[in-house]
């Protein structure tokens, strides 16, 4: 669902159409997810992402109605993850990598045999 539809396979469109197929809200509901993704992904910038809101906010799906609410409790972010060109996805990688390595070593060492794997590892 979140990929991009040119990346799809033919048995990833044949499964995403059988889910459409499946039930009305089913439908809607991948209707607002890959323009959401979409909007995101290319960064289409605020008005986009306001007719989504508004749209959204408009469904007869539960699940979407409440998810564009929490979008707008945090508005200026999302709006931002929209518009701007930066990501600290890099970043948020690193740390996933460090705590996984913290994580597997739990009980066993003290900081400095994690600060040394962690330092081999990277």
């Amino acid at each position: 669902m979140l990929r991009k539809p040119e990346r799809l396979s033919n048995a990833d469109r044949t499964a995403l159409a059988q889910l459409r197929d499946a039930h009305p809200d089913v439908a809607t509901t991948l209707a607002f997810t890959e323009r959401f993704a979409a909007t995101v992904r290319d960064r289409r910038g605020s008005t986009e992402l306001e007719q989504w809101l508004v749209d959204a906010e408009a469904s007869e799906v539960r699940e979407i109605r409440q998810f564009a609410h929490k979008v707008r409790q945090d508005e200026a972010a999302v709006r931002e993850g929209c518009t701007l060109e930066w990501s600290n996805g890099q970043t948020e990688g690193q740390v996933t990598k460090l705590k996984a390595i913290k994580r597997s070593m739990y009980g066993r060492a003290k900081f400095d045999l994690l600060r040394q794997r962690a330092l081999y590892v990277a």
